[in-house]
């Protein structure tokens, strides 16, 4: 048989991936299956290249024993390992591996106790009420299942943000070396539109000759090549979206043109080929990729009013961070020097609360020791970098904080955060933020509604009265950074804006890498269409360090 391309070589690979994890054992080897599935996807030169170059560890997630299997895979379109676990179980289960919060061993249960062998079974199952039944099971699962079913369906082919990074990275770097004479190697898609989860892998290149080709290089991976004339409209018809394009499309028919991926026409004359150029004739300031949602942005281009991003190098300081004192694996000295070290001016440790017993929350003595070591830490930092104290507040299930008024007068600011009761009604959800929100001590309201991409949905409130609550209480909105979080959501963020909030945009670090989440909020920034001065950490630190202390009068005065 014809070697199988990457596409084919990923399936297989992902099918491995959870068969293995079905089959239980070490769980971190089919998580490397599923990657290396990813990796191959994604992958911009045809795999038989690779294999024939022997360059298959340069693929991200690729060691030298997935790359045997891969290049096993690839020459004979099986593996003897394969063979032997699709003889355990029929392929429609593998389906239910896609439901988040459905771990393998549930799945199997599934399956072997009562039957269900496919995604629309499991469905029919939870809509039955059989789940519930089951022993070992139970109605927890169910409802489980039941809300999550619709997560599985819409984020299928996704990928959360910094995940795509890494593959169209590599994708990138590897078209730059399979064709070196292309330049203006550019990701397009909805990576390029800074969309919290991406599906639409896209590459724009321009040959240095006429060249017009579209190539389906992978299982994901569009590659788009033009000449220097029209490569402005294919980068902007592959960054999308669809109802801003069309939105262009009919912009450009009022004024008498014509707008398609050859650029913008009148008559047979091309009036523009590049982005910024096409905008221009059109009347319209240059949108940003991140806005191009057909969501109001050409309106406020016509009218000159579009928002002036925040971008990475407008941030000063990083807040909402853990050390080792709670569940994060680093010193408070590492994380400081980590941030300094990365140009900022500042670093808010805010450690798990009392109330987090899962992660370490901090008793009164540990914060005492805590404060004592910024105190040696911020004497030696001098006056350009200091260490501002603070805590992740849990919100209690009443709305209540979980220190006394004597403990958080001692932070420079708090951080309120829930972290369970996540089923209350919205109504009852809602008052407890409002209540925290109306505490004095409250300086930010994280991941305000506590959901995780692809793995479960925010619980329910009202984010509207919540925003109004924030802004009448001077209570910063976070802009969590975490890839799996990005909580605000940034469809809410010019509301917020509108309302009158400040947000602040936290990377929720637990390690020294997870510093650069802030990127990830930046892009969340800029697609909610939010400015530099509506940013908290975008203030210097003598700033910060005013607006603080004036919450902290604010404080004592009110007492």
């Amino acid at each position: 048989m014809p070697a199988l391309d990457s596409r084919g070589v990923a399936g297989l690979l992902r099918e491995y991936a959870q068969r293995t994890a079905l089959r239980g054992g070490n769980p971190y080897r089919a998580k490397a299956y599923s990657r290396a599935a990813d990796s191959l996807a994604a992958l911009a030169v045809p795999l038989d290249v690779i294999v024939a170059e022997d360059r298959l560890t340069e693929i991200p997630g690729v060691g030298d024993a997935i790359a045997d299997i891969i290049t096993k895979l690839h020459k004979t379109g099986s593996h003897p390992s394969l063979e032997k676990l699709r003889k355990e179980i029929p392929a429609g289960v593998l389906e239910m591996l896609a439901v988040p919060g459905l771990r393998p061993e549930k799945v199997l249960r599934l399956y072997q106790d009562l039957g269900i062998a496919s995604l629309a079974e499991l469905e029919a199952a939870a809509k039955d009420d059989r789940i519930k039944k089951a022993k070992g099971l139970g109605a927890a699962l169910q409802t489980k299942i039941v809300q999550n079913l619709a997560i599985a369906k819409n984020g299928e082919g996704r990928f959360h943000l910094h995940r795509a990074a890494a593959l169209l990275a590599h994708a990138k770097e590897s078209i730059r070396k399979a064709r070196p004479e292309l330049k203006r190697v550019t990701i397009a898609g909805d990576f390029r539109r800074g969309c919290e989860l991406v599906g639409d892998f896209a590459i724009v290149a321009e040959a240095a000759k006429a060249e017009r080709t579209s190539i389906q290089s992978a299982e994901r991976l569009q590659i788009l090549v033009s000449d220097h004339k029209h490569f402005g409209a294919a980068l902007l018809f592959a960054t999308g979206s669809v109802a801003h394009i069309e939105q262009l499309q009919a912009l450009a028919a009022e004024k008498g043109m014509r707008l398609d991926a050859d650029g913008l026409h009148k008559g047979r004359a091309l009036v523009a080929g590049e982005e910024a150029d096409i905008y221009k004739a059109l009347g319209l300031s240059f949108i940003d990729p991140e806005l191009r949602e057909g969501r109001g942005e050409v309106e406020l281009a016509l009218q000159g009013k579009l928002p002036k991003l925040v971008t990475d190098k407008d941030l000063r300081g990083i807040l909402h961070c853990h050390t080792d004192a709670s569940d994060g694996t680093e010193t408070l000295e590492s994380m400081a020097k980590a941030t300094r070290q990365r140009g900022f001016e500042y670093f808010g440790v805010a450690d798990h609360s009392k109330s987090a017993h899962y992660a370490g929350g901090l008793s009164v003595e540990a914060i005492a020791q805590q404060h004592r070591e910024a105190d040696r830490l911020n004497k030696r930092f001098g006056k350009d970098f200091r260490i501002l104290k603070g805590i992740e507040s849990d919100i209690l299930a009443d709305g209540s904080l979980d220190y006394d008024d004597e403990v958080l007068e001692r932070f420079d600011f708090v951080v309120a955060s829930i972290h369970g009761r996540f089923k209350l009604d919205r109504k009852a959800q809602t008052q407890r933020l409002l209540r925290a929100i109306s505490n004095p001590h409250t300086t930010i309201i994280g991941h305000m509604t506590g959901r995780q991409l692809q793995r479960r949905p925010g619980y329910e409130i009202d984010v509207e009265k919540v925003l109004r609550a924030c802004a009448k209480h001077d209570v910063v909105v976070e802009i969590n950074a975490h890839p799996w979080r990005l909580d605000l959501d940034w469809r809410w963020h010019r509301a917020a804006l509108e309302f009158g909030c400040m947000l602040s945009i936290n990377p929720d670090a637990h390690s020294i890498p997870e510093l650069d989440h802030m990127h990830w909020g930046v892009e969340m920034a800029r697609k909610g269409g939010v400015p530099a001065d509506r940013i908290l950490n975008a203030m210097t630190l003598p700033e910060i360090t005013r607006y603080l202390r004036q919450k902290r009068r604010s404080l004592a005065r009110a007492a």
